[in-house]
C-alpha cells in the first residue's frame, strides 16, 4: 500500500531539518580536531567555475603570528570578547542605516566561518537566521583560536584562492609560516572583497587600508 502524502511531506521535512541542522552541528564538533577538507564555498567555485581552486590546511604551528593579528583588526577587533554575534556592531549598523549612511558589516569572524562552511551569498532572513544558530552553536563547542585558525584556512584570498597558505605561496611566493606582519595586513584587507581587492596589484585604497590595518594590530 502506497505511503499516505502527508506522510511523505513530513519524512521530506525530516530529512531536510537533519541536513539544514544536524550535519552542520555534527560537523562543526569534528572540526574541533580534524582539518577542514573543503567549504561550500570552495564547491560552489567548483561547480559554477568548472574550475579546480588552490587550498592546502596548515596547522597554528605552521602560520606566523601575524595573519591571525591582522584579520582580527581589521574584520572582528572584538573577537575574543562576544560570543560570535556582535551585538553592539549590529546595533551600530542598524543606527548608521537610519541614518542614511552606509554602515559597515557587522558580521564577525565567527559567522564569516559558518557562511563560507555551510552556507551561500546573500542576504535572506532564512541564511542570517541559519548563519546564527550555526555560529552560537560553533562558539559553544570551539575554543576562539581554533574558530580563527578554520577561517585563516577557508577564507578565500582571491579567485580560486583559499586559505593562508595558498594565498602565501601564490602571491608572496612563500610560506604562511614566513609571512610578514605588512604581507599578513595586506591579506586582511582583501578579506571583504576578495575578487576587487587582487592582493597580486594593490592599490591606493588597499595600501591606505593597509597601514590603518598594521596601526591596529598589536
Amino acid at each position: 500500500m502506497a505511503a499516505h502524502p502527508v506522510i511523505g511531506w513530513i519524512r521530506r521535512i525530516l530529512i531536510g531539518c537533519f541536513i539544514l541542522f544536524a550535519v552542520p552541528l555534527v560537523l562543526t564538533l569534528f572540526y574541533r580536531w580534524v582539518p577542514v577538507p573543503v567549504s561550500t564555498f570552495m564547491l560552489r567555485h567548483w561547480i559554477t567555475e568548472g574550475k579546480t581552486y588552490r587550498y592546502e590546511w596548515v596547522s597554528a604551528d605552521e602560520i606566523s603570528k601575524w595573519p591571525g593579528k591582522a584579520v582580527v583588526a581589521s574584520e572582528d577587533q572584538r573577537f575574543y570578547e562576544h560570543w560570535g554575534l556582535d551585538l553592539q556592531a549590529i546595533d551600530k549598523a542598524l543606527d548608521e542605516r537610519k541614518r542614511g549612511r552606509r554602515a559597515r558589516g557587522a558580521s564577525t569572524i565567527s559567522q564569516q566561518v559558518i557562511k563560507n562552511l555551510y552556507l551561500w551569498p546573500g542576504q535572506s532572513w532564512f541564511r542570517k537566521g541559519l548563519e546564527a544558530v550555526y555560529t552560537v552553536w560553533m562558539e559553544l563547542v570551539l575554543p576562539k583560536d581554533r574558530i580563527l585558525l578554520i577561517y585563516l584556512n577557508i577564507a578565500e584570498f582571491g579567485y580560486g584562492v583559499y586559505g593562508v597558505e595558498a594565498a602565501a605561496q601564490r602571491y608572496f611566493d612563500r610560506s604562511a609560516a614566513k609571512l610578514t606582519r605588512s604581507q599578513a595586513a595586506l591579506m586582511a584587507v582583501a578579506l571583504p572583497n576578495p575578487k576587487r581587492m587582487r592582493l597580486n596589484r594593490p592599490g591606493p585604497y588597499m595600501r591606505g587600508r593597509q597601514a590603518w590595518v598594521l596601526g591596529q594590530m598589536y
